[in-house]
Order: C-alpha cells, then structure tokens, then sequence
C-alpha cells in the first residue's frame, strides 16, 4: 500500500464528500445504519489486534465520540500515527453502540489523518495534569474536558449577556479602550504611548514631553468604560458595556487580573432602587441560562472540579436577595463573635471575608450591601442627605463576595465638583463627564459585572486564571 495519508477501502482516489457532522449533533442521531462524516482530535486510542476504539472529540461538547476501526481493513501501519492528539477526518456507518457510557458509534468506513501528534512530546496524555502546568501550555490546554467546558460556557455566557439586555431593549455602547481619564480615580493604569522610550522627549521642565507623543496628551487602556458609558445613557436611556479593561495592579491573587472583561449597564432616569432590581434580576437570569444551556458541562465541572456547584447556583435562582445598608451589615458582623482575619468597623472596606459570612452563615442567601461610607467609594457615587454616605451597592454571593458593583450617579454639577476636588482628580482630564451635568441632566444609575468573577462562579473554578483563555497578570504576558 503507498504512504499516504487517506486511505478508503477499496478506493485510493479520495474520501466521499460527505456533509460534516458535529460530534454534538452525531451523539443525537437515530438514522442507525446510514453514513456520517465527523472530525476532530483523538482523545484516546485502545483496542485489541483486531478493533481500535478512537475516543473522539470536535470540541462541540463534552463528550467523545467513539469510533471503531476494523485494523485488518485499514492496516496496522496506516493507524499507528492515529494517537492522541491526533487530527482525523471519518467517514463511517452510524450503529448503536454496544458498550457502556455512549448510545451510538461509528464504524469506520475512511479514514484520513490530518495531523499527527508525537507521543513523546504532546503535553496532554491520558493522566491528570495541575491548573498550575496547564497555565504553562495555555495554548493547548483548551483540549481538555475542563477547559473545553469552561470555554464553551463563557461564550454561552457572552451570548445571555447580549440576549438579555437586547430583549430589554438595552442598546449595546462602544467605550474606548484608550482614555485619558481614570474612571476610578485608582490610578493603576496602563500607559499607551509612542514614545521611544530609549529617547523620551522632555520638556524645559524635565518632564515627558506628550505633545510629541501619538494623541499629544499622556493616555492609558481603560480601567473602566462607565464614564462614556452615562454619555450613552443620558442620550439613549439604556445602554450596556460589555468589553475588555485593565488594571495596572501588582495584585497576584487567584481573584485579580491585568485584563479582563466587564459588563457595565447604565440607565437614565433610574435611582439606586432600580440599579438594585436590575442588578438581581440580571445575575438570575445568567445563573439560570447556565443551568438550562450547559447542562452537560455543569455536571463535568460538579462531579471533577465543585461538588457543590449545581447546589450554589441554585442557591442563588432559588432564593430572594436580601438588601441591608452598609451599616447594617457593619453591625451584624460586630455581634457575630466570629474572629476574622481582617478587623469590622464603620468605615472599613469589607473584605471577602466579611461578606461571605453575610451571605453564607447569617442571611444564607445573596445580599446586596447598600448606602456605603463615602470615603471609601469612587468620586462618581450621589451622596446622601447625611453627607457621610453615597448611594451605592455590592451584590454579594457565596464563595465569591462582591460579585456586581454599583450606584446612583452624581448628578448635581456642584456637589460632583466638589467631590472630583476631594478626590485629587485633575478636572480638565474629565471637562466633558462635568459638562453632561449642566445640559439635561438628570437621575441615572449603573453597575459593573467582572465577567470572569461570573465565569469563577458559574464554573466552580478557584482561580480567575483558569476562566480567561490567555491569562494576563503580573511578570506574565506569554501567549
């Protein structure tokens, strides 16, 4: 027989043009006895002298597709390079199978390699492999069933998230991913120039000189599209982000990422009530879309990654929020008698911790934090009438904390230029966010979702890492 890479019973002209089926829509077929094209890579390959069993999988789902291949009729030295790893195209009867675990295979009738995979060398054989080594082949490493699962629920996902708002006749806004404003006031950021930064141009001052640079003004990657987002809002009425932001953080944590995607809705006309009810509303229907979507994957990542994660989302579809301000829960935390790693007092930040114990020991149902200490809050957030507190809110769930921030706006010019002065934000970097105050302005409220903080809870994954398909973080920038 001539080394060639198809080989076909009886025919050495070419496979049979046949439409491709997917291994997702094959699992599903009845028409026993009729012929199938299916394609992917082998996840693993047994059998005996006479039969291979070729555990096959597209990437459409979970599960493999088994193929049976009679060795006589292909030969055993055609099939050697089919190991795993390897890329096939097969033309094959579809039968009911026989075995445990599948209701139908195929047998193969052609068969043609598109790609091989060394044994010695392809990283992902049939053991188990650490997070920590599948970070270190990130390119690969969507091959396996836990990272195929967790990236074909990040793109159902995506797709609830512009259902959702499209259905509530949201529209979806472009924000600019270079901005010369900090949306937080944090000032992480990262900067965007052309500078040569072998050579930077100075001014008489010794200063860099930006008029030489691209945009002739110091500029960075956006820490957050809300501030462009409310233009949208209080023209449009509705609108929602949905994008990639960046954090210039030395945060190495399984929580924190360089980059990674948001989810910002803003909504003119709407006080910090409705920020509340649309905020409950949205996590539920995505928790929800997961269970009715990604039925098989969840209970992948239940049985081999979070036993208890089919439990906590319906924890969260079954039960009300309950909302509670700031002081409240500030209370409840002092007289719980439980010993924290991180102090309670008015005014404190509340860790991961704190907020955990709210929603799993005391209330046992997600809570929404509202009416937060100002000093601790972003410039943007209306104020009170105590003047010590602004209308803002944390929605907040188990294993996770705060999952979804937000607030009513500022709306008054002076009392938000007064409060862009308390903060130290240079008021020319933001003329245009002041000025949308003085023409129409009106109530408007919104809130940011970190869609990966999403994708750590509807997984069950522990690090934010594991839910991005290339990861950016301190020292890390491979791929």
């Amino acid at each position: 027989m001539k080394n060639k890479s198809l080989f076909q019973s009886g025919d050495l002209d070419g496979m049979k043009q046949i439409k491709r089926t997917k291994i997702s829509e094959a699992l599903q077929l009845k028409n026993f006895g009729e012929e199938v094209n299916v394609k992917g890579w082998v996840r693993t390959r047994r059998g005996n002298k006479n039969i291979s069993f070729v555990a096959l999988n597209d990437g459409s789902i979970i599960h493999n597709l088994q193929i049976v291949i009679d060795i006589e009729t292909f030969g055993e030295e055609f099939l050697k390079p089919i190991t795993t790893g390897a890329s096939i195209n097969v033309n094959g009867i579809l039968v009911e199978s026989q075995g445990k675990g599948q209701a139908v295979e195929i047998q193969a009738t052609e068969i043609e390699i598109y790609g091989t995979a060394d044994p010695l060398t392809y990283p992902l054989q049939k053991k188990g492999h650490s997070m920590e080594f599948l970070r270190e082949i990130a390119h690969l490493r969507p091959r396996t069933n836990t990272f195929s699962a967790v990236f074909r629920m990040r793109h159902h996902m995506s797709y609830a998230i512009h259902k959702y708002y499209n259905d509530r006749g949201f529209f979806y806004f472009h924000t600019p991913i270079i901005t010369g404003s900090d949306a937080e006031g944090a000032g992480s950021m990262f900067e965007v120039t052309t500078l040569n930064l072998n050579n930077v141009p100075k001014t008489k001052e010794d200063e860099v000189d930006f008029s030489k640079d691209f945009f002739s003004r110091q500029t960075n990657l956006t820490v957050s599209g809300q501030l462009e987002g409310e233009m949208g809002a209080m023209a449009l009425g509705s609108i929602y982000t949905f994008g990639p932001t960046f954090r210039a953080e030395n945060s190495n944590t399984p929580r924190h990422l360089a980059e990674f995607w948001m989810i910002e809705p803003e909504v003119a006309f709407a006080d910090n009530n409705d920020n509340m009810d649309l905020a409950e509303d949205f996590l539920k229907y995505l928790v929800q879309y997961a269970l009715d979507n990604c039925k098989e994957d969840l209970e992948f990542l239940n049985s081999m990654i979070d036993k208890t994660l089919l439990e906590r989302l319906h924890f969260v579809v079954d039960n009300n929020f309950v909302r509670l301000s700031y002081t409240e829960g500030v209370k409840i935390l002092e007289e719980s008698g439980q010993q924290f790693e991180y102090p309670v007092y008015w005014g404190a930040d509340l860790s991961s911790e704190h907020e955990r114990y709210l929603v799993e020991k005391h209330f046992k149902c997600p809570v929404i934090l509202n009416d937060y200490p100002a000093e601790i809050k972003a410039f943007y957030m209306k104020l009170n009438e105590d003047n010590k507190t602004v209308r803002a809110m944390d929605v907040l769930f188990p294993k996770i904390g705060e999952i979804i921030g937000g607030s009513e706006r500022e709306s008054d010019y002076d009392k938000l230029v007064k409060r862009v002065d308390d903060f130290g934000i240079n008021p020319d970097s933001i003329w245009w966010y002041l000025e949308s105050r003085k023409f129409g302005t009106a109530p408007h409220a919104g809130f940011g979702l970190g869609f990966e903080r999403l994708m750590l809870f509807v997984t069950g994954m522990a690090n934010i890492r594991d839910v991005i398909p290339f990861p950016r973080t301190p020292h890390n920038a491979d791929f």
